[in-house]
């Protein structure tokens, strides 16, 4: 990221100035297009900016924006750099184009990992520089000054004698000049924008709030075919035969076709297309299919993992430590279910092909998954396939899919209805919730020594899936036999242990799984900081005092802890019949350390009333959505860690809607108060790290009320 750029480009597009470079892969190199002979050509693929003749700039954001925030973020880097006033900034999807858009921590376009502030913040602050530095040379040139003599503020460029001009004014003659091969960034002393608090608005709220906005769903044109596709009720399962003449006597009905997904069901409405899939006789194949219960499952990943499983990271004589004679030993074994993303906007998605090329709206996660995924079913080079990213409502990992089955979906159920056609797929909430993709079912075997009131071993062997083997990022994930994704957290937890070993081991299930809000932390936090508090308990440690003395190389987690005990006053009085209980995680290169105070309801239900949380991410390019990150992931946890379960009997999910598969009430959501650490490092991730550290404080909290740790989840069982 920190390569110079070698070359920039000047382009024309619809009377704007639209600035663009490429930094394919990671590697700083650009590049340059002249201006077409014959009027303006559309805006180039390749620009991040366009500066408008009324002054306005558009930040083209290559990460899909599902409300965390990139279209804000991104234009604050570049309004800071370009001294623009807030009111002039715009943002929109980049459309899909690797070589121009590529993540540059993934080599792909994509957006997840918490990386989307973090790998953009250089590439453009650079973009905003430079197109700065083109606005001032144009304002020199055309008043007849030197480039020194310019200043630029609040988005107004002044000169000498009260010369003042905006920046719509000075793009003919900027599109004339030859652009240097670098220039400097604004030191970080004279920010406007980034790291401000409450100095921006989002870009995007009120389209959003007045019902502008357009989603993945509402991508419609005339002429558009509404399909719904009906699925194997069993992972696994598959189409044996089919009956479609009820299906084809409702009203609105024109199409029913077999494809690979299922049987889709095309209609000139959803509510047509809903009745029609209603309507249909479908007989499954389940001779592939899941037919276990998720109990069974987990009683079987209990069983396998007593055996060593494949070791991950291990130090000192693991089993000796576990047999010192006055050791007190501490066990528990760990049940994680399944869980569904359940973002508020379920899958969809428009496409139109007419048997040469290909237009696919969507909320595209990863278009560099999607494009080649479309056009591989359509017969036709990926060139021929254009992804334009829409927004999206929610995604918390469900719109990532390494193997791309929505764009497939989309285009199979296209090509089942031939060339010429437009068609918008949708997905009920019931099929999101019964369609897989969860985060995966995973059981941990803890064990731990104690003696003299130190921690003196320390085991963790995991069993679960991968959603990893067989997908496109297999060879990055899975390492020496270890999905790295299972482990993180648990291989290198923040405490010094002078024994210590985590092991693996990997099951196969045709359960569809995926990453869900912040990976494997999911699991690993929760086990990792529960079983921290067992371990201190027997030590008669505190738990904040305890886990500082075992932070000796860890200054980040131990900063957020101090921090977190600090705002929450730790070790004063509580109020009575409440327990408070503490957790600190590392996720994505951001540490979060949260308190949670907690009572029991008169149902037996743990209420969570405040949580507490100090997070250090690096420079906070925009404070407000940290805290709306760290906020919304809290209300995330708490609801998923008490309610959140998707069982399957005989293979089968027994959960639809949120009537069953219950999400966090708007009464439920506790008081948040959240602490930001000052810091000069570059961005690290905030999109998913405030959720890991809030199961495991609830549950200590109950510790501290007489209650056990739950050690299977969620910790309030549907009736």
């Amino acid at each position: 990221m920190n390569a110079p750029l070698s070359r920039r480009a000047i382009l024309q597009g619809g009377g704007a100035l639209v600035i663009g470079f490429l930094m394919p892969m990671g590697i700083g190199r650009l590049a340059a297009q002249a201006p077409a002979a014959n009027g303006p050509p559309p805006v180039d693929p390749n620009a991040f900016i366009r500066i408008a003749p009324d002054s306005t700039v558009t930040v083209l954001v290559k990460h899909i924006e599902f409300g965390q925030g990139p279209f804000t973020g991104l234009a604050t880097l570049v309004a800071d750099e370009m001294d623009a006033d807030w009111a002039q900034m715009r943002a929109e999807h980049a459309p899909g184009d690797q070589k121009v858009y590529a993540n540059l921590f993934m080599g792909m376009q994509g957006t997840g990992g918490s990386t989307a502030m973090a790998n953009s913040y250089l590439q453009m602050r650079k973009a905003g520089a430079l197109a700065r530095w083109m606005l001032v040379q144009a304002a020199a040139k055309s008043w007849g000054v030197k480039p020194e003599q310019i200043t630029i503020k609040a988005g107004v460029i002044s000169g000498p004698g009260g010369k003042q001009g905006k920046f719509g004014e000075f793009i003919e003659t900027a599109r004339t000049l030859t652009p240097p091969q670098d220039v400097p960034l604004k030191d970080a002393g004279k920010f406007e924008f980034i790291g401000k608090d409450r100095s921006v608005g989002r870009v995007d709220s009120l389209d959003k709030t007045t019902g502008k906005a357009d989603f993945s769903i509402d991508q419609w044109t005339p002429g558009t075919l509404t399909v719904v596709v009906a699925h194997s009720p069993r992972f696994g399962g598959a189409v044996a035969s089919f009956d479609a003449s009820k299906a084809l006597a409702v009203s609105g009905v024109v199409a029913v076709k077999q494809i690979p997904s299922g049987v889709a069901v095309f209609a000139t409405g959803t509510w047509p297309a809903i009745k029609g899939r209603k309507a249909l006789t479908i007989k499954w194949d389940d001779s592939k299919a899941e037919a276990r219960g998720t109990a069974q499952m987990a009683q079987a990943y209990l069983a396998k993992a007593k055996e060593p499983g494949i070791q991950a990271k291990a130090t000192g004589d693991i089993e000796k430590a576990l047999a010192t004679p006055g050791a007190t030993l501490v066990e528990a074994d760990y049940v994680f279910p399944y869980l569904a993303h359940a973002p508020m906007e379920p899958l969809g998605g428009y496409i139109e092909w007419d048997g040469k090329t290909a237009l696919a709206r969507f909320g595209s996660q990863f278009p560099s998954f999607d494009q080649p995924a479309i056009a591989g079913v359509l017969g036709i080079p990926p060139e021929q396939v254009k992804v334009e990213p829409v927004l999206a409502g929610g995604s918390f990992g469900r719109r990532a899919t390494g193997d791309a089955h929505l764009a497939v979906e989309l285009a199979e159920c296209v090509k089942a209805i031939g060339p010429g056609k437009k068609v918008r797929l949708t997905w009920t909430r019931e099929d999101d919730i019964h369609g897989g993709y969860y985060r995966p079912l995973m059981v941990h075997r803890m064990r731990g020594a104690v003696k003299d009131g130190k921690i003196i071993a320390w085991s963790d062997t995991i069993v679960g899936q991968s959603f990893a083997v067989g997908g496109p990022m297999e060879k990055m994930m899975i390492r020496n036999g270890v999905d790295a994704t299972m482990v993180e957290g648990s291989s290198e937890p923040p405490y010094k242990l002078p024994a210590f070993r985590c092991a693996a081991t990997i099951e196969q299930s045709p359960v569809t799984t995926l990453w869900w809000r912040s990976v494997g932390h999911t699991h690993t936090g929760y086990a990792v900081e529960t079983f921290v508090d067992r371990l201190l308990e027997a030590a008669g440690k505190d738990p904040v005092a305890g886990r500082l003395e075992l932070m000796t190389d860890q200054p980040r987690a131990a900063a957020v802890l101090k921090a977190v005990a600090e705002l929450a006053k730790w070790g004063e009085p509580v109020p009575a019949g409440r327990g408070r209980g503490v957790a600190v995680v590392e996720s994505f290169n951001s540490f979060v350390a949260e308190i949670a105070e907690v009572s029991i309801g008169e149902d037996g239900e743990p209420k969570v009333h405040k949580v507490w949380a100090a997070v250090d991410c690096g420079i906070a390019v925009n404070p407000d959505i940290v805290r709306a990150q760290v906020e919304g992931g809290i209300g995330y946890a708490v609801g998923h860690i008490l309610y959140g379960e998707v069982p399957l009997e005989a293979g089968k999910p027994t959960v639809s809607n949120f009537n069953n598969y219950r999400s966090l009430r708007i009464m439920e959501m506790p008081e948040v108060e959240v602490t930001i650490l000052p810091s000069s490092a570059p961005p690290t991730g905030i999109g998913e790290p405030g959720v890991p550290p809030c199961g495991p404080a609830i549950a200590n909290a109950l510790a501290r009320l007489g209650r056990e740790r739950p050690t299977i989840l969620p910790m309030v069982k549907s009736a």
